[in-house]
């Protein structure tokens, strides 16, 4: 089911830092303002090559939505030195494997190597910079994968709409309340000089991170990072817009219909601070108190006890400006929703008004260190923590050594606190998640 993917990827995305063997890296800007990390680790003959562009559907024009996520496709297309279709030919013909991926916030491009192709690996990255094929034709072709896509992953998937419909209210005056993949029409109406216009302004070394993890030489990938992106022009600084939102002082309710599903579910989000703050990091702390494993409070309770609910969760969707916590309760024996709700409700208020206990706390200090331990056991894990940390915390690559130290000194009474603070009923939205007959 869709929403175990999308629960595991956001319990993931909490899991960062840990007292666990510190990760040691070197850092430096080249003169075009391109960031690059490197960490080296001989422990497999692997390494990791990958951009981190600052870049995401938050900084799209609201009738131009879903241009960040099809440049993650576009930017595969070639450019004046290899053929069109031929870059992800290279990779697997050369032992590799490669991917991307794009957030609100954020494109991710990289490649996994055996060592001795690392230098492979930094010329495709420097192509994709320096002078992607952006044409007609791959816009066309492009266009068809992602409208494909689509229909994939959100039209015709069990509960592939329920972000959407959740954002479009915590986020009215946000571009948060579009999803990454955007507005089929939207992209049908670009021109070409749109596309060209956008990989110009936010594709620049000086709004991106080049992060190398692996069995790599310093001193020697210092000297190939340079052969090959040195020559790439700086851009024009992306200047990133500020919001602040009114609080929603309010409930709001929502019915969406789905004609993927059978078994209704019902939701209740809240908006939350970004992944900057301190309350943020509580919050994570707190879904996973809630619904990080079968001993969970809202598991034990609703799955195992009263058995009204086939699944239950809590988590906290982390974006750079903002965030959104969910809850979400699917029935068991045709259990009423509002009765699942009703559940949360009393756990949620259960948190207010209790500390939690003495074992509660340690229990949950341990799942975050075994979390740092899992998200950060493959260089490609790494390799994204170490470029995130630079691009979201303030350039602070050293966050993925800091994290647990800072989830540690959160107290008992934080917990409670913040709960009180973000997880009211006038301050949320409820959606009603039903099968569309």
């Amino acid at each position: 089911m869709k929403l175990k993917l999308i629960l595991t990827i956001a319990f993931a995305g909490l899991f960062l830092g840990a007292n666990a063997q510190q990760v040691k890296f070197t850092e430096y800007d080249l003169d075009n303002g391109l960031h690059v990390i490197l960490h080296q680790d001989k422990t497999a003959p692997v390494v990791v090559v990958s951009v981190m562009y600052h870049v995401g559907s938050k900084d799209e024009e609201t009738e131009r939505t879903g241009f960040a996520h099809f440049f993650e496709h576009l930017l595969f297309e070639g450019s004046p030195n290899m053929k069109r279709g031929e870059f992800m030919k290279l990779v697997s013909s050369n032992g590799g494997q490669n991917n991307a991926n794009t957030s609100q916030d954020r494109t991710f491009y990289y490649e996994t190597f055996p060592s001795n192709q690392l230098e492979l690996g930094l010329w495709l990255e420097s192509e994709r910079m320096l002078h992607p094929k952006i044409d007609e034709a791959g816009v066309k072709t492009q266009n068809e994968v992602v409208k494909e896509e689509k229909r994939l992953r959100v039209d015709n998937a069990p509960y592939g709409k329920f972000a959407e419909n959740i954002f479009q209210h915590l986020f009215t005056e946000h571009p948060y309340r579009w999803q990454p993949i955007g507005a089929m029409e939207h992209l049908d109406a670009a021109k070409l000089p749109e596309f060209l216009a956008f990989f110009k302004k936010y594709y620049a070394p000086n709004n991106a991170v080049l992060t190398i993890a692996g069995d790599i030489d310093v001193d020697k990938t210092k000297g190939l990072v340079k052969k090959y992106f040195d020559e790439v022009p700086k851009g024009t600084p992306v200047i990133k817009r500020d919001f602040n939102l009114k609080p929603i002082t309010k409930e709001i309710i929502d019915t969406a219909y789905d004609a993927n599903i059978q078994i209704p579910a019902i939701f209740a989000a809240y908006r939350v601070p970004g992944m900057k703050s301190r309350d943020n990091k509580i919050l994570g702390m707190i879904s996973t108190l809630l619904s990080g494993g079968g001993s969970s409070r809202l598991s034990t309770k609703m799955v195992d006890e009263k058995k009204t609910a086939l699944q239950v969760a809590a988590f906290n969707y982390t974006l750079e400006d903002y965030g959104a916590y969910i809850t979400l309760a699917l029935p068991n024996n045709n259990t009423p929703l509002n009765d699942l709700l009703k559940d949360i409700d009393t756990e949620v208020a259960r948190l207010k008004a209790d500390l939690i206990s003495e074992s509660e706390y340690t229990k949950l200090q341990n799942q975050f260190e075994n979390g740092f331990i899992s998200a950060n056991s493959k260089m490609l894990g790494v390799a994204e923590n170490l470029a995130s940390g630079y691009t979201f915390q303030n350039k602070n690559t050293n966050d993925i050594n800091e994290e647990l130290s800072t989830v540690k000194s959160i107290t008992r009474e934080e917990i409670r606190e913040v709960a009180r603070k973000y997880l009211n009923k006038d301050q949320r939205v409820v959606l009603y998640y039903l099968p569309k007959k």
